[in-house]
């Protein structure tokens, strides 16, 4: 059986006057949600979004849409995954208002931080304790955790390995559950560049083996800056359509 896509990209509130035509700048959200069925929720990285907003945003959109949320960086970057049971319950708790509308919590590390399987683990083992119905997705940006271990320790916990296309920092394409997540942050020059469509159609096959093989696949692109991601996202959509 045939897994789902979801395509979009990481945030909409952007002026993108070509996507955007017409389009009030309080009622982005529907705009984008009238072309696309998925967008990762990046400000959440930054500040802790509130269960009213995500109620709000959960009504706004359609049925079958869903959000992606970006973890706060108090855990994955002042922390670094330690004590983490305060801040996985108060994520757990706020992201309660987009309802069935969750699709995946996104835990980004910081470039620097380098492998520690203890410490891995004992945030796995939190995860699982306080937050056992969620998706999640780990994206580690050191090559130091490239490895069958770690994509191995986490799918026993059912937690996606991240594959995250950048100048600035390896890729590691390792499918490791049902679930898929792919983030495009600009292929030659962070959050501007465009995609080229020899690139496109690479990510358009590897997404046709993933979703032949059963698994959800989302993909966010992150090139936003220049006002690309919404022209790659429709440009990947119609590729993996004629695949």
């Amino acid at each position: 059986m045939a897994g789902r896509l979801h395509v979009g990209t990481s945030g909409w509130n952007y002026d993108w006057p070509d996507f955007y035509e017409g389009v009030a700048k309080s009622r982005r959200l529907e705009g984008y949600a009238r072309v696309f069925d998925s967008v990762e929720i990046n400000g959440s990285f930054y500040r802790l979004q509130k269960r009213a907003t995500y109620r709000k945003w959960r009504d706004l959109t359609p049925r079958g849409f869903r959000f992606a949320v970006k973890a706060n960086r108090y855990l994955t970057h002042n922390k670094k995954l330690k004590d983490a049971t305060g801040p996985i319950s108060l994520e757990r708790d706020r992201a309660k208002g987009l309802g069935a509308k969750h699709g995946a919590t996104l835990w980004q590390l910081p470039r620097q931080l380098r492998r520690d399987d203890e410490r891995l683990d004992a945030w796995l083992r939190t995860l699982s304790r306080k937050w056992p119905s969620g998706r999640h997705v780990l994206e580690p940006r050191h090559p130091s955790w490239f490895h069958p271990k770690v994509a191995d320790a986490l799918a026993a916990r059912d937690v996606a390995f991240c594959m995250s296309d950048s100048p600035d920092w390896p890729l590691w394409e390792r499918a490791n559950t049902d679930l898929v997540y792919v983030r495009l942050h600009g292929h030659t020059r962070l959050y501007h560049s465009r995609y080229s469509k020899r690139s496109l159609e690479h990510w358009a096959e590897r997404i046709v083996t993933w979703l032949r093989q059963g698994r959800g696949v989302y993909v966010f692109f992150d090139n936003t800056d220049s006002g690309h991601a919404p022209k790659d996202a429709m440009r990947l959509r119609r590729l993996v359509g004629d695949a």
